[in-house]
């Protein structure tokens, strides 16, 4: 899932981000979702502090009522990985740009080929997700792209075809065996259960007596077989 959100004071620019989002993403198969606001409000930094994956930010630098580099530096102060891409009319906050150490992708004014700018720094910005690494599928027509740091756990339960990959934000069934999803992630995955392979990166504590392993998140599977506990030793 990538999630657009698009922040600018004025309706006709934030039309523009809107408009231009959905026309690049309808040449492609991401699903995707785009967050749109007209100000840096309470619902706005509840989604900037949220667990959403895959951000890519359109950011007003100037509202009426906050500064769109003041923002950034909130953001990046817990987030990294998110893609920011300025819009402004004002040419000159570029200089204060280049002086923060905001690892933003591009900068672009909105009286400059605006909507043209912003459509190749879109598609930049897709193509640094799509290399991260992650784990790619398609189903029912759309391509999926989670990153691996991302998935807790897989799972197959009892009498269910599909495997379910369990994340922090979501869950996703899926037409695939837990052997081809661990494939696909690259065999970084360990067994834990015949029906359940974890992501050691996200496990926090295991408890052997009880079978219960808890992740970084907090949530607990007891799926710890006694078959695989010598593969998870590693985290006693």
């Amino acid at each position: 899932m990538i999630n657009f959100i698009a922040v600018d004071d004025n309706n006709k620019f934030l039309e523009i981000i809107v408009n231009t989002i959905t026309k690049v993403m309808m040449k492609n198969k991401f699903i995707y979702k785009t967050h749109s606001f007209s100000e840096y409000d309470e619902k706005f930094f509840k989604l900037m502090n949220s667990n959403l994956p895959n951000k890519i930010y359109i950011m007003d630098i100037e509202t009426r009522q906050a500064s769109g580099i003041d923002v950034a530096r909130k953001i990046r102060k817990n987030d990294v990985d998110s893609i920011i891409i300025f819009a402004t009319v004002h040419n000159e906050a570029g200089l204060i740009l280049l002086k923060d150490d905001l690892m933003f992708l591009n900068f672009i004014c909105k009286f400059d080929d605006f909507e043209n700018k912003l459509r190749k720094s879109i598609n930049k910005a897709l193509e640094f997700i799509n290399h991260r690494p992650s784990i790619k599928f398609s189903d029912s027509g759309s391509l999926y792209n989670i990153l691996i740091k991302d998935i807790l756990y897989i799972c197959k339960e009892d009498n269910d075809r599909k495997c379910t990959i369990n994340t922090s934000y979501s869950k996703y069934k899926v037409n695939l065996t837990l052997k081809e999803l661990n494939k696909l992630c690259n065999n970084c995955l360990r067994q834990s259960h015949r029906s359940c392979f974890v992501n050691m990166d996200r496990v926090r504590t295991i408890d052997k007596h009880k079978n219960i392993i808890e992740f970084d998140n907090g949530e607990k599977i007891n799926m710890l077989s006694s078959l695989y506990k010598k593969e998870l030793s590693i985290c006693d």
